[in-house]
């Protein structure tokens, strides 16, 4: 059974994230469940709501958006429809109706669409479907939250009655108006509404002078608002209609209401499911904001976040364009405690949250920022000590705090618990603290807990050395400025670089030295021996970095060099095609010179015909050669392809006859003669035989000629003679 503390979820600021996940929801009681949300009870249900989560997810990608899930909430609606005896206002049942509607069209959705989210479907398949609520409701009450006239013969009576009264009304008090307009008795306004009442505005003068009730009158008393006398009667006609009318709607929303109270557990069935799709659909669009994913959840005891980001961090940095740093974090059998060291402001207690907050996220049915390589397994308890531990109201101190939180992790501190300290050992004498400390930490590793601390004290930093399933760990840091690179090294401890740090904000070197010399030998030389690995694992991360950043360069700079040689190779060819070409037209052109410089001084056209045709001759001959050579080329290379094919073709037929089992009897081979019509042994096209030399025939297909040896041809037909 997982059990999680309040105080852990404080500790890990989980509320913070429970906060953001309800600004996401739709509806006010998604929003408040959202801000209910802890970590599931067991791994089944736990299971069912990732799958949900990560389905959800997967409709912001495909082309099957599931539908609008909002709804008004009718938790006012739900309490009197369990008092027996009330009925519901008219506006509720539209609110009904609605929530009806929405329900049934998820259902009818998910059942559809199936294959695509199962886990959704199994959600559904708890809600019953029934179109009977919306149909009785929609029989009495129309789209704009109105009782219909046919919700009952009685009433659509009444309402046709009503409408012939204010027919009446409005007819005679038009001719009252008429009347009393012409005589001069009414003011330029003519008339008003008092009470919801039409009335003439009499001038006070002549009040007496027009029949009927007055119901008011202006503030200077100057005008009388007066309801005329044959008006008034139908009025109160109408009054007495009014009050029936109203008589017979409450009559159908009690009979309405009592319809629908059968329906009471299926109207909360229908809100919860909908408020539980809304805080679904709120984890999936949280998801989509930090990048969250599904890790694998395994049922070895391995906890691997690879490039994990602390969302809240990932969430504020992204609002800021500040680039937040991942870390990877690895708890096994093998390994299963560390321990980080290192100066303050370097990224310990983030790296220290990350890994609980996202844990807990998981547990909790969220998706997490991490790299799909991640995986994880379940814990029963996530213990933690983080932040400031002094407590006012129970007047204790941070020692006094720390022990009795450290009681309560040795109590319930097992093999499938993860705990996350912050400071480990602080608050008291730091020899005295650290000795405890160091107990503290071996029964948790002897107890075979997950877990992750920090720490200043060198004897954690020693213990965790020297106890074969821990692992020191420490925040990288620049080794010239000292600056935090955010960068979690596994392996080797971290340096706390007090004295650098000093030196570094302005503190004499001669006090620093001082203190040097007031603290052992031993330590001083420990903590400058990490600190000076520690710089050396700087310098190697910036040389690999660098060298990693000239290699890509390189790598770009060889494809640049490669693609400029093709296109100087390109060039090349076409200058030389060019020089050739430009070449041969300045012979020609030399040629034509001197044969025209002939021709000016001898005028001899023969001669000057002769020498064009000797050109023109030349340069057909050079053609024909270029020709014949190319044709030749073909040629050879068609041999070669041929000689080739033969070669395959005698091996798959040898293979053929090895394969044979059956004794095959020679027929006796006639001999071969000119003029015989033949074929090859397996083939289709029949030929003659023009020639016989030397066991080869020179065989006429009629488009072309081939020489095949005698062996390989079967006689087909004796040829005419």
């Amino acid at each position: 059974m997982i059990s999680i503390t309040e105080k852990t979820l404080q500790d890990l600021q989980f509320p913070t994230v429970l906060e953001t996940l309800s600004n996401i929801c739709n509806t006010d009681i998604g929003k408040q469940k959202a801000l209910e949300i802890i970590p599931f009870k067991d791994k089944e249900t736990l299971m069912k709501g990732l799958m949900q989560t990560s389905e959800y997810l997967s409709s912001f990608q495909n082309n099957n958006a599931i539908p609008n899930h909002g709804f008004d909430a009718i938790s006012h609606e739900i309490r009197f429809l369990a008092i027996e005896d009330s009925f519901l206002e008219v506006g509720s049942f539209r609110k009904i109706a609605s929530l009806s509607s929405s329900v049934n069209f998820l259902l009818t959705y998910f059942k559809k669409f199936e294959d695509y989210y199962p886990n959704l479907h199994s959600r559904a398949l708890q809600v019953e479907f029934t179109k009977d609520i919306v149909l009785m409701i929609d029989d009495i009450v129309d789209k704009y939250g109105e009782i219909k006239d046919n919700a009952s013969p009685d009433l659509l009576n009444t309402r046709r009655n009503m409408n012939t009264v204010r027919g009446k009304v409005n007819q005679s008090f038009g001719t009252a108006l008429t009347q009393y307009n012409a005589l001069g008795y009414l003011d330029d306004i003519k008339e008003s509404f008092v009470q919801n009442r039409r009335v003439l505005a009499v001038l006070s003068m002549y009040r007496r002078k027009v029949k009927g009730s007055i119901l008011g009158s202006s503030k200077t008393g100057s005008i009388a608002y007066i309801e005329p006398e044959a008006t008034l009667n139908y009025s109160r006609e109408l009054s007495n209609l009014e009050y029936e009318e109203k008589e017979e709607i409450t009559r159908i929303l009690k009979q309405l209401t009592n319809s629908i109270r059968p329906f009471l557990p299926l109207l909360i069935q229908y809100q919860d499911f909908l408020s539980d799709i809304d805080v679904i659909a709120a984890k999936a669009k949280y998801a989509n904001r930090i990048n969250g994913i599904l890790p694998t959840i395994t049922e070895n005891r391995r906890l691997y976040f690879r490039d994990a980001f602390h969302p809240i961090l990932f969430l504020n940095n992204k609002e800021k364009n500040e680039i937040t740093h991942p870390q990877t974090i690895e708890l096994d059998q093998e390994n299963r405690i560390i321990v980080i060291s290192g100066p303050n402001a370097g990224g310990k207690t983030i790296s220290l949250k990350t890994v609980g907050l996202l844990q807990l996220m998981l547990q909790s049915g969220m998706l997490i920022p991490v790299h799909e390589r991640s995986e994880t397994f379940l814990f029963d308890r996530i213990l933690t000590d983080i932040g400031d531990n002094q407590s006012i109201e129970n007047h204790l101190s941070t020692y006094s705090y720390r022990l009795k939180n450290m009681n309560y992790f040795l109590k319930k501190c097992n093999s499938k618990t993860m705990f996350l300290i912050d400071e480990f050992g602080t608050g008291s004498d730091p020899e005295l603290g650290g000795a405890l400390a160091e107990i503290f930490l071996e029964e948790f590793y002897h107890r075979e807990a997950f877990g992750i601390i920090t720490t200043h004290y060198s004897n954690l930093k020693i213990l965790a050395n020297e106890l074969p399933f821990a692992t020191n760990a420490n925040m990288l840091f620049d080794e010239k400025t000292l600056e935090p690179l955010y960068k979690l090294i596994l392996g080797q401890a971290g340096s706390s670089f007090t004295f650098e740090v000093a030196l570094k904000n302005g503190i004499p070197f001669s006090l620093i030295n001082r203190a040097k010399k007031k603290i052992e030998v031993g330590k001083v030389r420990f903590d400058k021996t990490i600190a000076t690995l520690q710089k050396e694992r700087s310098k190697l991360e910036k040389t690999s970095q660098t060298l990693k950043e000239e290699e890509t360069k390189a790598r770009e700079e060889g494809k640049k060099m490669e693609t400029i040689n093709v296109k100087i190779k390109q060039k090349l060819e076409s200058y030389q095609e060019l020089y050739d070409s430009n070449q041969k037209t300045i012979y020609i052109g030399q040629k034509i010179e001197d044969i025209s410089e002939k021709y000016f001084n001898n005028k001899n056209k023969k001669e000057l015909l002769g020498e064009f045709l000797k050109i023109i001759e030349i340069e057909n001959s050079k053609r024909r050669k270029a020709t014949v050579k190319e044709t030749k080329a073909i040629i050879e290379k068609k041999k070669e392809v041929i000689e080739e094919v033969t070669v395959q073709v005698e091996e798959i037929r040898k293979e053929k006859k090895e394969k044979k089992l059956k004794v095959v009897i020679e027929k006796t081979k006639p001999i071969l003669k000119i003029g015989d019509r033949v074929r090859m042994f397996d083939g289709k096209a029949v030929g003659t035989i023009d020639n016989i030399e030397k066991n080869k025939a020179t065989v006429n297909y009629g488009v072309f000629t081939s020489k095949v040896s005698l062996e390989a041809l079967e006689f087909v037909e004796a040829g005419k003679k």
